[in-house]
């Protein structure tokens, strides 16, 4: 069974920096596209950057040239660094990724989410 746990949420001030990380684990046999998705209270869920398995990025307009988004994967891990947060960066963010699993078809794998906020 795949699945997919976030970290390093927390509290931050406007004009900080927080890391996010978020790793695979489970029988995998392959990892395509990796994302990072975000949630505000009372809002839907909206794209904040992805990547390829070749390394291609595309961010939200509204996160770019703020955050960046990483792999490792040797470590089945994807990173969201993001610096500068405004107060409407506070969201619970989601990881995503695009995965076969061992035996199993590719399909799209949700994290359960980590908090971020920050505080003015």
């Amino acid at each position: 069974q795949v699945q997919l746990v976030e970290s390093g949420g927390g509290l931050v001030q406007a004009g900080g920096s927080l890391k996010l990380s978020c790793a695979a684990s489970g029988s995998i046999f392959r990892i395509d596209d990796m994302g990072w998705y975000r949630q505000p209270p009372g809002k839907q869920r909206d794209l904040v950057a992805t990547i390829t398995s070749g390394g291609v990025t595309n961010y939200a307009v509204s996160v770019k040239g703020r955050f960046t988004i990483s792999r490792d994967d040797a470590k089945n891990t994807v990173y969201l660094q993001m610096n500068s947060l405004k107060a409407e960066d506070a969201a619970v963010y989601y990881c995503n990724a695009l995965i076969s699993g061992t035996g199993q078809p590719r399909r799209y794998y949700w994290g359960q989410g980590t908090q971020v906020t920050v505080s003015s």
